[in-house]
């Protein structure tokens, strides 16, 4: 199959609604002949592991590669120099980034847009935004600016605005905002990383205020604290928000994404933590042990393992970091990984990286 064909063939599939298992593996399978015909190091890892496209019959068998092999490997079916966008993971200064190539953005789009329609848009076709994160045109390699500019685009109303200034969230602006949409009786949304959250609410700590703002509104937080100047407990976090803001816990949304995949997770709300995370169609997550590579039992903790079909010009198959555990409607996201996992997932590595030698 070309590059021209599948990626039709996926913007067709993503749109659909009456998808089932067969047709999720009928096209699973032909991404991953394609991978392994267009991306050598994962063709190598894939035939160390013994699978092939002519022996692998199920999505499941399909290698997941780990997560920081994006740090190590070009991986990409399409020349990088030739690319409509790059995605880079976050790090410190001096530290490798991963990087993810998208030939064309289409599929990106068409997986998000179509996915925070119906799951955070709540049947609404346009809501007032505020958004607590820089948009594209300032981080042009990040994957989460590209995110929420594309959603102010497409599901903001003209108002809808970024909230931010040379010194970092423009609080004056903020707040004249969130007291208009309280006025009006207004449904308004805020998004962004969720540390710039903890900032808004010290803030309005910090001037002894606080808003109520109408029914209807929505909150979208997505990235956790890991590495920020303090970290909250996920209830903690989601009653300050209801306390702060007036938006209960059952309209504060997460979103799960992360630069290596080209689709994201969401929870139907916060009222309980860990809440139930869940994806689109094309998009299908495993809790493994990651020395096996096995599935553990459903209600054990294992490593989440992503199959992201809109991922096509890289690897679908995701070995991640991220310890989880499968339950009825989806997974629960429990942290990074420690302990046995945590030597699990550096084994893989190793493991991918010996396979991967003289493949570039």
């Amino acid at each position: 199959m070309t590059e021209a064909a599948l990626i039709d063939a996926l913007l067709t599939f993503l749109s659909r609604q009456d998808t089932g298992d067969d047709d999720f593996n009928r096209l699973a399978l032909a991404i991953f002949a394609y991978q392994f015909e267009h991306n050598p190091p994962y063709r190598r890892f894939a035939i160390q592991r013994g699978r092939t496209p002519f022996t692998v019959k199920h999505w499941r068998a399909i290698p997941a590669i780990p997560i920081t092999a994006f740090k190590d490997l070009t991986l990409s079916c399409h020349a990088t120099d030739d690319v409509e966008g790059v995605f880079m993971t976050s790090g410190t200064t001096g530290t490798v980034k991963g990087r993810s190539y998208h030939p064309t953005l289409d599929v990106w789009k068409c997986s998000m847009t179509l996915n925070f329609r119906q799951r955070f848009m709540a049947g609404r076709e346009r809501i007032r935004m505020g958004i607590l994160f820089p948009d594209s045109s300032v981080l042009p390699n990040s994957s989460l600016a590209h995110y929420l500019t594309l959603a102010k685009q497409t599901f903001g109303t003209p108002d809808s605005a970024v909230m931010l200034n040379d010194s970092g969230i423009d609080w004056a602006r903020l707040f004249a905002a969130l007291e208009q949409a309280e006025t009006r009786g207004e449904p308004y949304a805020l998004l962004g990383a969720s540390y710039s959250f903890v900032h808004l609410m010290d803030e309005l700590q910090r001037q002894g205020r606080c808003f109520s703002l109408p029914e209807g509104s929505r909150i979208l937080d997505t990235g956790g604290f890991k590495g920020q100047s303090r970290e909250v407990e996920a209830d903690d976090f989601y009653n300050a928000l209801t306390k702060s803001l007036g938006v209960p816990r059952e309209q504060c949304i997460n979103m799960y994404g992360m630069t290596e995949l080209s689709s994201q997770f969401y929870d139907n709300g916060n009222v309980e933590c860990p809440s139930v995370k869940s994806g689109p169609h094309w998009i299908r997550t495993r809790v493994v042990n990651p020395l096996t590579g096995e599935d553990v039992p459903e209600g054990e903790i294992g490593v989440l393992v992503h199959h992201d079909l809109a991922h096509f010009n890289s690897v679908s198959a995701l070995l991640t970091e991220d310890a989880g555990v499968a339950v009825a409607g989806g997974f629960q996201l429990l942290g990074r990984v420690t302990g046995a996992d945590a030597k699990g997932c550096s084994l893989a590595m190793a493991e991918f990286l010996a396979a991967t030698q003289g493949a570039l």
